[in-house]
């Protein structure tokens, strides 16, 4: 799969070869997650290039760990899906992530900002059963970010279907939530909660009151939050 090899029969080695490349347990932590389509796949890794995720899928689709077929309503679209050798692979990427977040120190962390990421993370583990049984829209303005990415919305349907907006979606916003990239990430990883946020001036919240009062809960937060960071 690689150029260099560690010409060890160990196990652990041999593993490494496949999985310790560069991004590829990123793109396997996408994969696990339900991404499928390529576009999904670069959501989910907004600073890598697309040459480099083509070839990382191709890798992974030659050492078994994913398989390529089509769309049946797109056949002109891929969709790449974890085969059971990947599937085996979720509880080792669930434990690496449990590992970072108890032991990485949380200012490095928290310097590793990325809108898109947030965003996307956010949209596809969000609770919608909190919500109305409505049309839900929240805006969320990060007002020191270029004007590219400052705003950007969370649509929610009444079947339960979460889009994701960084243009303007032409709907009523029900909640607009003001904040910055640092505390909205800080809240998503569980190392601050909406209300402290809220009580120390970092995030304001402007509409629906039922909306804004049960944000903690529709949130939904990083599958890691639950994982008590022991590094300072």
């Amino acid at each position: 799969m690689t150029n260099a090899s560690y010409k060890q029969f160990c196990p652990v080695a041999m593993a490494a070869e496949v999985l310790c490349t560069r991004w590829t347990v990123v793109l396997l932590r996408e994969l696990v997650a339900g991404s499928t389509r390529f576009n999904e796949l670069r959501r989910g890794v907004p600073r890598m290039s697309p040459a480099l995720l083509s070839k990382r899928l191709r890798e992974l689709e030659a050492a078994g760990v994913v398989t390529r077929e089509r769309m049946p309503d797109a056949p002109e679209i891929d969709a790449y899906r974890l085969t059971t050798a990947g599937r085996d692979l979720q509880p080792v990427i669930e434990a690496i992530g449990m590992w970072g977040q108890k032991w990485v120190e949380t200012e490095p962390t928290l310097q590793n900002l990325d809108p898109e990421l947030l965003m996307w993370d956010m949209r596809r583990n969000l609770d919608t059963d909190p919500l109305p049984a409505r049309r839900s829209v929240i805006e969320f303005f990060y007002p020191e970010l270029p004007p590219s990415q400052r705003k950007w919305w969370l649509i929610v349907e009444p079947d339960g279907t979460v889009d994701l907006c960084n243009v303007e979606p032409g709907f009523d916003v029900d909640l607009f939530v003001h904040t910055d990239l640092r505390t909205m990430t800080a809240i998503w990883i569980g190392i601050k909660c909406v209300r402290g946020a809220v009580g120390d001036g970092a995030l304001q919240m402007t509409g629906r009151k039922d909306i804004a009062n049960s944000m903690q809960h529709w949130l939904g937060l990083s599958p890691f939050a639950g994982q008590e960071k022991l590094a300072s």
